[in-house]
């Protein structure tokens, strides 16, 4: 089974671990591919170190790597998921999922029917990568934009497989099982952005991001690999709807991240985990990044300028596929 969070016991004496062990004093140094999981003594934040990710080229040169006929995908595919050769985790637990093999489209543009596909691949790595005995969680995300990161342009996102649950992830079981809800209550629905097929997309109350989303399953299914064809094709059009609306909100399209969290992996019971959707949209109004400055940095108190509701309300009539 994967390893239980990692928490730093009294009297620690702060050193460094190989990724996929943990630490109880003293450095073991990196690991033979350079990448080592720091524990800050102060914060408890966990770091990934990955010198090696500072070979790796900002942009491609000679072509898409992630066409037919690239350096990733030499051989014709509809979708695909492969082992990231500039990996943040080792053991092959960070990998690169390409949506299709069309080059400029952002993942609402396939259409509905193209994201199921990514959907039922997105769950076969999770089923794949969560059977295995140092894996406690895994993590689907994408970055879509050169302004959150995204060095190629080519429709695609990624999977890490953490050999603990993360903090995040965590808070949020332990809150939903201390009787917080995901499903927020919102009287006259002026946080809601869309629902149907069993799919709730809204503006949560608290929201970080000034046109952030969330959006689950309004019957509670732990994971990607827990739900019905019926549910994949519910998420695959609610997903592809929000993407569109963020595109449509601006006169130009929105950068955006999102991931998606789940139940771990780590053998343990949590009735309470119930999937979900996170998605950042980060500008404040067209072009404008809202950047997280230090006064939230340094409190751990996030400041959004614009009001949920009335982010909710510019989705609203934004549009959807």
């Amino acid at each position: 089974m994967g390893h239980e969070p990692f928490h730093l016991p009294e009297g620690f004496r702060f050193g460094v671990a190989t990724a996929g062990s943990q630490v109880e004093g003293g450095s073991n140094g990196p690991g033979d591919d350079g990448i080592e999981t720091r524990v800050d003594p102060l914060t408890g934040a966990t770091v990934q170190v990955v010198g090696g990710r500072q070979d790796r080229p900002n942009l491609p040169t000679g072509g898409c790597p992630f066409c037919v006929g690239g350096t990733e995908a030499p051989e014709p595919y509809d979708t695909k998921a492969f082992p990231n050769r500039w990996p943040s985790y080792p053991d092959g637990r960070s990998e690169v999922v390409l949506y299709s093999p069309v080059h400029d489209a952002a993942l609402w543009q396939l259409g509905v029917g193209q994201v199921r596909k990514v959907i039922d691949l997105w769950a076969e790595r999770t089923e794949a990568l969560g059977a295995r005995p140092d894996v406690a969680y895994v993590l689907v995300f994408e970055n879509h934009g050169a302004e959150v990161g995204a060095t190629i342009a080519h429709p695609h996102g990624q999977i890490f497989a953490f050999d603990s649950v993360p903090d995040l992830p965590a808070r949020e079981l332990a809150r939903l099982a201390a009787g917080h809800r995901l499903l927020e209550d919102d009287p006259g629905g002026e946080r809601l952005v869309v629902e149907r097929d069993g799919w709730r997309a809204w503006v949560p109350w608290a929201n970080v991001h000034p046109h952030g989303l969330r959006i689950a399953p309004v019957e509670r299914h732990p994971d990607l690999p827990s739900l019905t064809a019926a549910g994949r094709d519910g998420l695959a059009a609610v997903l592809a709807d929000v993407l569109a609306r963020l595109d449509h909100l601006f006169e130009r399209p929105m950068p955006y991240m999102f991931w998606i969290h789940q139940q771990p992996t780590d053998g343990r019971d949590r009735p309470q985990a119930w999937m979900h959707v996170e998605i950042a949209g980060p500008w404040r109004s067209e072009g404008v990044l809202r950047f997280v400055a230090a006064g939230e940095l340094g409190s751990g108190t996030y400041i959004n300028p614009v009001r949920p509701e009335d982010a909710a309300a510019a989705l609203r009539r934004a549009g959807g596929r």
